[in-house]
């Protein structure tokens, strides 16, 4: 999933804004008690986020895929006054978990957790949002992408992760998630509603603003 020497990712790390210490002790607990914690955003990219986030100070956030609410709570972290973020996942041992993490935070009134399959919940919220985390099931991006695009403000940004697939996607004879993800890159690729770039960063992060 990393692409860097560990070394010199340890070095990006130590140049980067720290996250803080209920941010640390989600991913230290994430992965001492919940099953496939390199599923966690993680520092980097959490900074990431938070980074994009804060410059751009959304109204509404949406985030498909919570898992433990490391990354809801980075993207929180540049919300605006009265802004608010909804996250949506389906599993319910690790919304247990991210609950228990959201209600310690100084956003946590604009914290909403929604349980269930985000392609039933996503047509009934009716909100316009400033900026989109994808990082769920990856064959379903691009359902959740048309299901997204219309709700976006105008250059509103939609972030998608895991798009190189550790690496997988240049190899010849793809499986069936490497495929999914490989063409959900060339859908956007040429979808004339969006800009894109593709950003190394981690496991891969598509970056798309709606023109």
């Amino acid at each position: 999933m990393e692409f860097i020497d560990s070394e010199l990712l340890h070095y990006c790390e130590l140049f980067s804004g720290q996250e803080n210490e209920l941010l640390n002790e989600l991913n230290r607990q994430t992965h001492l008690k919940i099953g496939s914690p390199r599923m966690l955003s993680g520092h980097l990219q959490g900074r990431f986020l938070s980074f994009v986030s804060q410059l751009i100070r959304p109204k509404r956030i949406l985030e498909i895929g919570t898992y433990t609410g490391y990354s809801a709570l980075c993207l929180a972290e540049g919300l605006a006054e009265e802004g608010v973020i909804y996250t949506i996942d389906p599993n319910e041992e690790t919304n247990v978990f991210a609950r228990s993490y959201f209600d310690r935070s100084p956003e946590k009134d604009k914290i909403k957790l929604l349980e269930g399959n985000a392609a039933l919940i996503i047509p009934e919220l009716k909100e316009t949002f400033d900026l989109v985390f994808i990082d769920a099931d990856k064959k379903n991006y691009p359902v959740y992408f048309d299901l997204v695009i219309d709700k976006l403000s105008k250059n509103g940004i939609i972030i998608a992760d895991n798009v190189l697939w550790s690496g997988k996607v240049l190899n010849e004879n793809k499986d069936p998630d490497t495929q999914a993800i490989h063409d959900f890159n060339a859908k956007i690729n040429t979808d004339p509603r969006v800009a894109n770039i593709l950003l190394p960063l981690r496991d891969g992060l598509m970056m798309m603003r709606k023109i």
